[in-house]
């Protein structure tokens, strides 16, 4: 585990990113949770965990089903040609995956169906397929009390559209 010094385009103060290798355990699962997204731009898995334990995970989702409007989103997102900054204005685009759709979000509710009352426990969260978490999702996971979060090695080039060197489209490629 390391940590880096990246600009991250929102990042609450006094909170810090971790990042862990791909043959991390918990890294290794919130990749195969990203599979099961169907978002085909940047799909992402999160995984919540407590005492070494797996309590919830979830992939993000597109608030689009054919995929004739999922590629013509790709070539006409208003968010994309207006230049809006990434983790902004979802309500602009019907094709934009809003905060409530991101895998962090969806795994947070998904372990608020489970517990009652919010323990405040230290849950940890791996993030798959994104290099940052926006500022809705970082509220989110500091009131359930996500204590950690971990993204992977390298994330801020790998998934990052706007490094050369990214990996979006290829992202389960071996």
């Amino acid at each position: 585990m390391k940590t880096k010094n990246t600009s991250f385009p929102y990042l609450p103060e006094g909170r810090t990113i971790k990042y862990v290798n791909g043959f991390d355990q918990y890294m290794a699962r919130a990749k195969e949770v990203a599979k099961t997204s169907n978002d085909q731009q940047q799909p992402t898995g999160a995984v919540i965990i407590c005492d070494n334990k797996i309590v919830s995970e979830a992939s993000n989702k597109n608030p689009l089903s054919s995929k004739r409007l999922v590629n013509l989103h790709k070539k006409y997102c208003i968010r994309h040609i207006l230049k809006v900054p990434t983790g902004e204005k979802y309500w602009l685009c019907p094709g934009c995956a809003s905060h409530e759709n991101h895998g962090e979000y969806r795994a947070i509710f998904a372990l608020q169906k489970q517990i009652r009352e919010n323990t405040n426990s230290d849950y940890d969260l791996y993030l798959w397929g994104h290099w940052w978490c926006c500022k809705p999702c970082w509220d989110k996971m500091i009131s359930i009390g996500i204590r950690d979060v971990y993204l992977l090695q390298d994330s801020d080039i790998v998934f990052n559209l706007k490094n050369p060197k990214n990996i979006l489209g290829h992202q389960f490629d071996k």
